[in-house]
């Protein structure tokens, strides 16, 4: 994918992958960010034009201190589509992006075409607890992040020696940068009362979750289904959280079935 920068009305310079052509797809990110392959973006691309940005932040992506709340990460995300050009995109959402699509969805109903949330952060179920991801040290992520811990941990280190410490701690500071980011809109809990604004999606939805999701059990999948009217559910077998990830070809056969 090629990347280009734009920079919003508010100020934050973003850098945005691109690739693709035909009916417009923006995919938002998760807590830990684009990876440097995203397999299943190349894949959708095939048939779509597709755009990811990265929130400030992340990556090279710059202007973190302009967000501080749930409002802000939404009106941001508007923002980088009307930057782009574009009209009424599919909006798919991973995890903190997908609760991110989901405001976006609730609060601009006829801003976008379909909706696709994928083990999606922003609900809250007090008999099930979501594990507290900012108590985690790094190697603890992959156990709760991936159905295969042990592939989710080269898929997460991509390959650096940590032996190296110079390299340790580009890592660590990086990952912070990332979890202070993330922090404003999913810590202590990542309950910013979404719940009460659902009824206001009118977006055809699919909701996509991992079986084996440690991080936003599936119970959550349900609850999403049960918030948005009409909306679908698909559980993707040998996935943990970072489904579109692990089973890349299921996930885009499963997102492309639903997009036309």
């Amino acid at each position: 994918m090629k990347s280009q920068f734009l920079t919003t009305k508010r100020g934050c310079r973003v850098r945005v992958l691109e690739a693709g052509s035909g009916t417009p797809v923006v995919f938002l990110h998760g807590a830990g960010g684009l990876f440097p392959d995203n397999p299943f973006l190349d894949a959708l691309a095939k048939n779509y034009h597709v755009f990811a940005p990265e929130l400030p932040g992340y990556g090279d992506s710059t202007g973190e201190d302009l967000l501080e709340d749930m409002l802000d990460f939404t009106l941001h995300a508007a923002d980088v589509v009307a930057e782009l050009g574009i009209d009424k995109p599919h909006l798919v959402g991973h995890s903190m992006g997908g609760m991110i699509a989901a405001e976006m969805a609730a609060t601009s109903p006829n801003d976008l075409r379909k909706l696709v949330l994928v083990g999606a952060a922003g609900l809250w179920i007090p008999e099930q607890p979501i594990p507290d991801l900012f108590a985690m040290l790094p190697h603890e992520y992959p156990k709760y992040l991936f159905h295969d811990p042990a592939a989710g941990l080269a898929l997460l280190t991509g390959g650096l020696d940590f032996s190296n410490l110079e390299v340790l701690a580009e890592f660590y500071i990086a990952n912070s940068r990332r979890m202070a980011m993330a922090g404003k809109i999913l810590f202590p809990i990542p309950n910013r009362r979404l719940s009460k604004r659902l009824y206001r999606v009118k977006a055809e939805t699919l909701i996509v979750w991992g079986a084996s999701d440690a991080l936003i059990p599936p119970v959550y999948a349900e609850r999403w289904n049960q918030s948005i009217a009409g909306s679908r559910l698909v559980q993707i077998r040998e996935a943990g959280h970072m489904v579109p990830y692990e089973q890349p070809e299921v996930f885009v056969s499963a997102v492309s079935g639903f997009l036309g």
